[in-house]
């Protein structure tokens, strides 16, 4: 049996509907916080259950049956997020899963300036230490994010960042059919595991896939930290999230974000998604 948390949410959502594609449904268990918004997957023979990694208790009961689950991060910005995924791997273990799978990232280090990373880092830890078999899914920076990141470069022919640094921008389609081949496969690695776009390429190195999507010349610039925060609260965003956002670059000039793995690609038996194919189509990468 295979469980997995999260599933209403785009990331593992897509890779119930990738699961369901490979196994049969019979060997689903989805475990939501309202079941109601996972019923498409009811309909299609999965098993819902309720579950919230604030009940562990409830959790461990959810987990009963299953072999292996796949946890996902839990996004509550008002919460202890590390609590939190402690909690859902002691409920994991205490039911009797025999593997742990972790929605983990890329760049998952203690001294990242980017704060999931540090959560991320601290979630491996705790599943280290848990006694049971265990795998983080480190996926890279979903391409998505390209699209906030780089403002209104469409409009304006120009990308302006506060840093540069490489990072291997990766579909979050992709890992998520990936995270679907290691679940329903026979033998899944131990440890951290790199799922990742070939590619790593540098902010200054996307004026090239941008002018191809744009048909027309796309600069870049380096401006200062502040300058950029600014200039994307008056695109619209809320100065806390640009202020999270700057991390991202923060950290992707230190280097947290530029290892690359070919796994992605042979788990797909296809190449993954390029950054130039995420550029020209921003409007399904923001599902």
């Amino acid at each position: 049996m295979i469980a997995i948390t999260g599933a209403t949410g785009a990331l593992n959502g897509r890779t119930v509907e990738h699961l369901l594609r490979i196994v049969p449904p019979s060997e689903l268990t989805i475990i939501a916080r309202d079941p109601e918004r996972a019923e498409r997957f009811a309909r299609a023979g999965a098993t819902v259950r309720a579950g919230r990694y604030e009940d562990p208790a409830g959790l461990r009961e959810a987990l009963r049956g299953a072999d292996r689950v796949l946890l996902v991060s839990s996004n509550d910005p008002g919460g202890d997020t590390v609590a939190l995924h402690r909690n859902a791997i002691e409920a994991a273990v205490a039911a009797g899963v025999g593997r742990v799978l972790y929605t983990s990232h890329q760049g998952a280090h203690t001294d990242s300036p980017f704060p999931p990373a540090r959560v991320h880092a601290a979630t491996e830890a705790i599943l280290a230490g848990s006694g049971t078999s265990w795998t983080a899914l480190r996926n890279g920076f979903y391409a998505h994010s390209l699209d906030w990141l780089l403002g209104s470069w469409r409009s304006n022919d120009r990308i302006a960042v506060p840093a540069d640094g490489p990072v291997s921008w990766t579909s979050r389609d992709d890992v998520a059919e990936a995270a679907a081949v290691l679940l329903g496969g026979a033998v899944i690695p131990d440890g951290p595991v790199t799922l990742t776009a070939p590619a790593a390429p540098r902010f200054t190195d996307l004026t090239g896939p941008a002018s191809e999507v744009a048909g027309r010349p796309i600069g870049v610039e380096i401006v200062d930290a502040e300058h950029w925060v600014r200039l994307a609260v008056e695109a619209g965003q809320p100065e806390m999230r640009a202020r999270f956002s700057l991390t991202i670059f923060q950290a992707a000039e230190r280097g947290f974000f530029a290892g690359t793995d070919p796994l992605l690609g042979t788990l797909l038996g296809r190449e993954p998604l390029s950054v130039r194919e995420a550029l020209a189509l921003p409007d399904r990468f923001m599902t």
